[in-house]
């Protein structure tokens, strides 16, 4: 599986461990940075991360910055992509399940790291169910 990671400074150092934690799963990881905890701009990563699920150069995207929100909402700007702010395995879950998620949002400051990893190895190991999700998810793209 190929995934885009991209945080802002906030969530630097909780990017650097799951992008480890991944690559020693196996994962293929395409990092948009940021690349330090120097003051950074979420959109400048949240967006190349959801350009590049858009486009599907990747499979899915990972965002954090330190609650999640900021780049959460620059990534849903994006055509085709379905970002989901989770705390907890259980939303993650749900978030593949019942909304087709492609980029999983990480609330760097909120969480433990190995809260962390729960989240994100419920995330990708959940899948799209399909049936009655999927006219929903359809609605979510339709609208005008």
């Amino acid at each position: 599986m190929k995934v885009a990671i991209g945080s802002d400074h906030a969530g630097f150092l909780l990017k650097e461990r799951l992008k480890t934690y991944l690559q020693d799963k196996g994962f293929k990881i395409i990092d948009f940075g940021a690349y330090s905890e120097e003051r950074a701009d979420y959109p400048d990563f949240a967006h190349p991360v959801a350009k590049s699920v858009e486009t599907k150069e990747v499979d899915f995207g990972l965002i954090m910055c330190g609650t999640g929100n900021g780049i959460n909402m620059a990534a849903n700007k994006h055509k085709g992509i379905r970002a989901a702010l989770c705390w907890n395995p259980e939303i993650a879950s749900l978030a593949r399940q019942h909304n087709d998620a492609n980029v999983l949002t990480l609330p760097a400051r909120c969480i433990t790291e190995e809260e962390a990893i729960k989240i994100v190895d419920a995330f990708f190991s959940a899948d799209f169910e399909g049936g009655r999700h999927t006219e929903r998810v359809n609605k979510i793209s339709n609208f005008s």
